[in-house]
């Protein structure tokens, strides 16, 4: 008698379980110069006003309107005001204070002359051309004011945030933790990066592009040696090491003779096996356990589930860890192609985007999608997203897609 396949853990189930399952790791306090790339843990302000008084966006005199509404006009030159060193001066009706770009514009004046619109001779200056009131003054507050919301919270810290933080006289950050990851490899056929395989090798790249794409999310990448396909390997590994935020391995995670990651899990009375197995493509053998109080995601070895699995699954943990919402954006696009009905697993399928004459964007996905073809992950844009059992798409039907975050 034939048994009905083992229902398999739904993708949005696995991911509510690896979100519930881990702790916060406490956010840190850092200087500005230690933050590009990290989280803000929390909502920052502007403690300063910027310009925090009025300040010439040009080189030339600073004047009241009135005096040049009728030109030419000849006015007295009475000061100077330079950036860092502004003017005591108060413009008098006929007067007009030099002025530099970046500095504080005088008392009195409202608008600013340009150098090129005039003639010196000694204090005289003849104005032969005028701007509107107020052109080319940078009024205070024009770029913020003391308050006013400059980062929010879970906000990633570009280089440009930190130029306006610490405008804004902000010196320091509290950011969300960067977890420490171990990468461990599983596989008697790997060597290192460099080497050239011989018969039945393989070299091992998930563990750069692994390493890679867990900083690119926000974590440290701990690559420890890899292990062989035998029992209790795993452990022997990590009892060496440490410590680890979360766990992270490759290989070894499905129903082979040589796959002991599952084994190794079940068998350690101080470890626990979450789930195992979802109902996914590429990415089913999925395993999710507590190694002694340390949270594992064991990901299958063909690259490509990898990858996929690394955008999903340790995307969410090290979410999970920082303590900020999963950063997983679900798009819309259009299916360039008809696409089969589907089976049981939800499919991540790689796909090119373009845009369409209607200016919609239009995915299209590889026609073939081998686990093992990592050349078309880098070349695809995105992956389209069908549900189990998904009927039949046609060509112009709107599907969901998942773009790569920045430098994934």
């Amino acid at each position: 008698i034939s048994m009905p396949p083992k229902p398999l853990l739904p993708v949005a189930d696995a991911l509510a379980s690896i979100e519930k399952a881990i702790t916060a790791l406490p956010a840190e306090t850092l200087p500005l110069s230690e933050i590009l790339g990290r989280y803000a843990a929390c909502d920052y302000n502007a403690a300063l006003t910027s310009p925090a008084q009025p300040v010439s966006a040009m080189d030339g005199y600073a004047a009241r309107f009135e005096d040049v509404a009728s030109l030419p006009r000849t006015l007295i030159q009475k000061d100077i005001s330079v950036a860092g060193k502004p003017s005591a001066h108060k413009v008098q009706p006929g007067e007009v204070v030099r002025i530099f770009t970046g500095a504080v514009v005088p008392t009195g004046a409202d608008t600013i002359i340009l150098q090129e619109d005039t003639e010196a001779k000694g204090e005289e200056i003849l104005v032969k051309e005028a701007n509107p009131k107020g052109r080319y003054i940078r009024p205070a507050g024009m770029d913020f004011s003391a308050g006013d919301r400059l980062v929010s919270a879970f906000q990633p810290l570009r280089a440009r945030h930190l130029g306006l933080l610490a405008s804004a006289g902000i010196a320091a950050c509290r950011v969300c933790a960067a977890p420490r990851v171990a990468i461990i490899n599983s596989g008697d056929e790997l060597v290192p990066v460099g080497t050239v395989p011989a018969a039945g090798q393989l070299v091992n790249s998930n563990g750069i592009m692994l390493s890679a794409m867990i900083e690119a999310l926000g974590g440290i990448p701990i690559c420890l040696a890899p292990i062989k396909d035998k029992a209790g390997a795993l452990h022997e590994r990590l009892e060496a090491q440490g410590p680890f935020d979360l766990i992270v391995t490759t290989g070894g995670a499905s129903v082979g003779d040589h796959d002991h990651i599952v084994s190794d899990l079940e068998n350690d009375p101080q470890s626990q096996l979450g789930f195992w197995r979802i109902a996914m493509r590429p990415g089913k053998p999925l395993i999710f356990a507590n190694w002694r109080s340390h949270p594992l995601l064991g990901l299958p070895g063909n690259p490509v589930s990898t990858a996929v699995c690394s955008l999903l699954f340790v995307r969410q943990a090290i979410c999970a860890l920082q303590g900020r919402p999963a950063d997983i954006a679900y798009q819309t696009a259009k299916l360039a192609t008809d696409l089969p009905e589907n089976d049981r697993r939800e499919d991540y399928l790689r796909a090119t985007l373009s845009v369409d004459a209607d200016g919609q964007a239009l995915a299209r996905p590889f026609a073939k999608q081998d686990s093992a073809m990592l050349s078309r992950l880098t070349r695809a844009d995105c992956l389209i997203i069908r549900a189990p059992h998904a009927r039949p798409a046609k060509a112009g039907d709107s599907v969901s897609i998942l773009t790569f975050p920045p430098l994934f």
